[in-house]
């Protein structure tokens, strides 16, 4: 499992490299999270714009990475493709995660000003 990140104005921007986050990537993944966003910004936002597929694995894990987080923390979802849209749709986590279209919409909306 691939992540890259950066920091922008106070966010941490993690982008996820694979096409898939599924049972056989859920611990690599959830390892990678707490890697890339531990003692960094407050705020991260998680760009899955190259995940083509995401199970319920893949979704605990995102949970396991939020979680992991703590309290103050904020992870915010940017760039899912339809079928994986899909998935927070019908898990109803879309209403969990502040979700938006774009990356670049998602910093538009969350750096500070």
């Amino acid at each position: 499992m691939e992540l890259a990140s950066k920091t922008e104005q106070d966010l941490r921007i993690v982008s996820v490299q694979d096409t898939r986050i599924d049972a056989a990537v859920a611990i690599e993944f959830k390892d990678a999270m707490r890697h890339q966003t531990d003692g960094g910004p407050d705020v991260v936002v998680l760009d899955l714009s190259r995940v083509e597929f995401i199970d319920s694995s893949g979704l605990g894990a995102i949970v396991a990475a939020v979680k992991h987080m703590g309290k103050g923390r904020k992870l915010a979802l940017a760039g899912l493709t339809p079928t994986v849209a899909r998935v927070f749709e019908l898990t109803r986590m879309d209403a969990v995660f502040s979700v938006f279209p774009t990356l670049e919409g998602a910093l538009a909306e969350l750096k500070p000003q």
